[in-house]
């Protein structure tokens, strides 16, 4: 498998995109009292304009290897921030392991989402689904899924994959290959990049989230997502998916091997099938008390308290 081609951190500006941290950023704004929004300025992972009034809190997404991220590893620099925020322990620990970026700068303020509305899984075929962007995992997955319709003729997979969701249409056609590979196969469906709210549609009607990361995740909405739709997560024991997933996700230890990732997620994903058709009442409990757990853990309602909290307290010392 070939090296994946990124856009440069240049292309990374909000308000460009339609991501992950737009989205997060987007709900924050939503839901934020007035008052606290105009007191701050909160910057999502790309620092381009500084207030020169306004406490700054630098809100970072993506990994300390990113360019625009050395500048952290400046003490002086990071005095232009009233706090750093991380959006997992794991992030901030190899941010402090990295950068240097002290414990005391910083603090964890877990993604969030809206809740997947309560819903019955559909009978008949086991439903897999993937719903991020391709160079995640997506060149895993399809040989393992083709593989395993040998195996399996009752399942099902249904990606929407591509980096049209940030609005970066070109990078697609180094993954054009798995995307023909998609939609030649009987069994897979291949939905391109489509709105939030038909991705959360479709996870009410999935019953598997096959997720074969290679890419180190700071944290991972879809996988919050799959698990607040009650799917069972397959995936490896890999960056922040383990603190993201909380011991719900079946997960198997992370390889650099292309070749022995595929064979462990072959395996652990054709028992999670098999599971699933022999048990599908039985697991209905174990993915109600994960999807509580989820939609308790990371809704707005609890994350947003935590935000307002971190704020006011940070203006009562000014």
């Amino acid at each position: 498998m070939s090296a994946v081609s990124l856009p440069a951190a240049s292309d990374l500006i909000t308000g460009k995109t339609r991501g992950g941290t737009e989205l997060m950023f987007d709900g924050l704004m939503a839901r934020l009292p007035a008052a606290l929004k105009d007191a701050f300025q909160i910057i999502p992972s790309r620092v381009r304009d500084l207030d020169p009034v306004r406490p700054r809190l630098l809100w970072l997404h993506d990994l300390p290897n990113d360019p625009e991220s050395a500048k952290l590893a400046d003490a002086e620099y990071r005095k232009a921030f009233r706090k750093i925020i991380f959006v997992s322990h794991w992030q901030m620990e190899r941010y402090h392991e990295v950068l240097n970026v002290p414990y005391s700068e910083a603090a964890v303020l877990k993604n969030a989402i809206e809740p997947i509305p309560a819903h019955k899984k559909p009978d008949g075929p086991i439903r897999l689904i993937y719903h991020t962007t391709p160079h995640r995992g997506l060149r895993l997955l399809v040989p393992v899924f083709q593989k395993l319709c040998e195996l399996h003729d009752d399942i099902e997979l249904d990606v929407y994959s591509s980096f049209k969701v940030y609005g970066w249409d070109h990078y697609d056609a180094e993954f054009e290959p798995v995307f023909q590979a998609c939609r030649d196969h009987p069994k897979i469906r291949y939905h391109g990049a489509v709105p939030n709210d038909q991705v959360r549609a479709a996870l009410q009607q999935a019953h598997i989230f096959a997720y074969p990361s290679i890419w180190p995740e700071t944290s991972c909405i879809a996988a919050i997502e799959a698990l607040s739709a009650g799917c069972l997560v397959v995936c490896p024991g890999f960056a922040a998916l383990p603190e993201t997933t909380a011991n719900f996700a079946l997960m198997y230890p992370y390889t650099e091997d292309v070749n022995a990732h595929m064979n462990a997620f072959a395996n652990v994903l054709n028992n999670a099938i098999t599971y699933y058709k022999a048990n599908r009442q039985a697991l209905q409990p174990r993915l109600q008390f994960q999807k509580q757990y989820c939609d308790a853990f990371y809704s707005w309602d609890v994350r947003l308290d935590e935000w307002v909290s971190l704020m006011q307290g940070l203006l009562a010392r000014q």
